[in-house]
């Protein structure tokens, strides 16, 4: 029982303070899995890449990712109700605070003190995720403990492909397949 409350506590601060969208929540997941032992930062970047794929906001498929695993050492009925206690967790604060600010929009939006706290939200938001990202970067290129040439080259040959005036039209999801082909033709998960 103490673990749905933990999971609920650390999803509920999460969705509270994530402000600037999905990739928000990567300082905080990083902390959950130092503080908590749930899940490693590569097993985090692993669940970045399956959240990123699968249809929904990257912050709630991490939840109920982390949930389920967490829930799951008791079983799989643990695993679903870790799930949800994470995912309604993540969401709560959201629907809480819009529901204010919906009830309050109008003087909200007219505010000078609401629009300059949000004008200092943006950059502090976007320096969290930046700084998640480079974190993430940096566990992508060391697979490991040691530095992945292999994985460098990936990268090089997706970024200059991805940029390519004829490729511009081309479907996000084409290149995540192709990545995954050839994470696995040249055997990345060893």
């Amino acid at each position: 029982m103490m673990t749905y409350l933990e999971l609920m506590y650390r999803f509920f601060k999460t969705g509270l303070f994530s402000i600037g969208g999905g990739l928000a929540t990567l300082p905080f997941l990083q902390q959950i899995a130092d503080e908590t032992g749930w899940f490693t930062r590569t097993d985090l970047a692993d669940m970045i890449a399956v959240s990123e794929s699968t249809p929904g906001p990257i912050g709630i498929n991490m939840a109920t990712y982390v949930g389920f695993k967490v829930g799951s050492v008791n079983g799989v009925a643990g695993g679903i109700l870790g799930a949800v206690c994470a995912t309604l967790s993540i969401i709560t604060p959201s629907i809480i605070v819009i529901l204010i600010i919906s009830y309050f929009l109008k003087k909200f939006m007219d505010n000078k003190y609401v629009i300059g706290a949000f004008n200092g939200i943006r950059p502090a938001s976007a320096a969290l995720v930046t700084v998640a990202l480079f974190n993430l970067f940096l566990i992508v290129i060391f697979n490991g403990d040691t530095l992945d040439f292999r994985i460098i080259c990936l990268l090089v040959v997706l970024f200059i492909i991805t940029n390519l005036k004829c490729m511009k039209k081309v479907h996000p999801v084409v290149f995540i397949l192709l990545g995954a082909v050839v994470g696995n033709i040249f055997g990345f998960a060893s």
